[in-house]
């Protein structure tokens, strides 16, 4: 790109999955990357402006804008104003990591232009510590499923890959679900008893998806810490889940906090089953069918 000056300015592509988060038994812990990834094209300018967003987004408080100034901060380099151009497919409603990607494109753009560039395990400390928590930014970052747990400061993240025959029927209501609501409504304490169930399944459902096994996802991805309260929260839950599984899904699951939901199918032709019983129950949803992202976020400068 060329500046007002006539200089020619490097630009840096920053691409980032959409992501869901707790993976339904995986409270907490558990990531997902899907193959829908949101695009930021980002070059050092005199004044800021951002483009590709809605107006209300285009001001000194975008998060890619204050991420980046964070990261700038954290490295310990100059911040200099930015062209930001924000093309994402990721909904706003919630549940797909859409504010996870901006953090990630902020840091990922302060990076690319420091003098040491992109370090993928130091951003993932850098995101977990902007974002507070790594459910949504280290699968974003790593692709796959990702297990994480935070120790103080240190936060370990294990990678694996997701099998090749699952498909994720992604579906956004045109309605949001406050992450402050959807925390508040969440016990605060549960019972051995739930804690047991909840244990053996997590474990259960990390290997269903691993290997491909729809029979043994059927079986555990039944949540009983917080899918119960915030399905109160989402109008359509019970009608959507009951159309998924009706028309041969595997599991079906709050994404995130909500409201984005996401139906497991085993192969293309049960997720088209799985996706054409979703539009029918609740017409002009956002919806997609997607497989599992296994590259992550990758960074080019140009």
């Amino acid at each position: 790109m060329i500046g007002a000056d006539g200089r020619e300015r490097p630009m840096v592509i920053v691409r980032v999955p959409a992501t869901s988060a707790n993976v339904g038994v995986g409270f907490d812990c558990l990531g997902l990357a899907l193959d829908l990834t949101a695009t930021f094209l980002m070059t050092p300018v005199e004044k800021l402006e951002v483009v590709g967003c809605e107006e209300r987004f285009r001001g000194e408080d975008n998060l890619v804008w204050q991420s980046y100034l964070d990261a700038c901060r954290e490295l310990g380099i100059e911040a200099r104003p930015l062209h930001i151009t924000i093309l994402s497919p990721i909904p706003l409603s919630g549940g797909l990591g859409s504010s996870s990607a901006c953090v990630i494109a902020g840091i990922g753009a302060a990076m690319a232009l420091s003098p040491e560039g992109f370090d993928r395990t130091r951003a993932l400390e850098l995101a977990v510590k902007l974002e507070g928590h790594p459910d949504n930014v280290a699968p974003a970052l790593l692709g796959g499923l990702v297990s994480s747990f935070v120790d103080g400061d240190a936060t370990t993240s294990t990678r694996m890959d997701v099998a090749d025959n699952l498909r994720f029927v992604a579906v956004a209501p045109p309605y949001e679900v406050r992450t402050a609501e959807a925390r508040r409504v969440l016990p605060t304490e549960v019972s051995r008893d739930t804690a047991v169930w909840q244990m053996g399944r997590c474990v259960a459902v990390v290997r269903a998806l691993e290997t491909g096994d729809a029979v043994l996802l059927a079986a555990a991805c039944h949540d009983k810490l917080h899918e119960p309260y915030r399905a109160r929260l989402i109008p359509d839950y019970d009608a959507l889940r009951a159309a998924a599984l009706g028309a041969g899904a595997c599991a079906f699951m709050i994404s995130g906090s909500g409201s984005t939901m996401i139906a497991v199918a085993d192969g293309e032709k049960n997720a088209g089953a799985v996706r054409d019983a979703l539009a029918a129950t609740c017409p002009g949803y956002w919806l997609q069918t997607l497989p599992a992202n296994t590259l992550g976020t990758t960074v080019e400068v140009h």
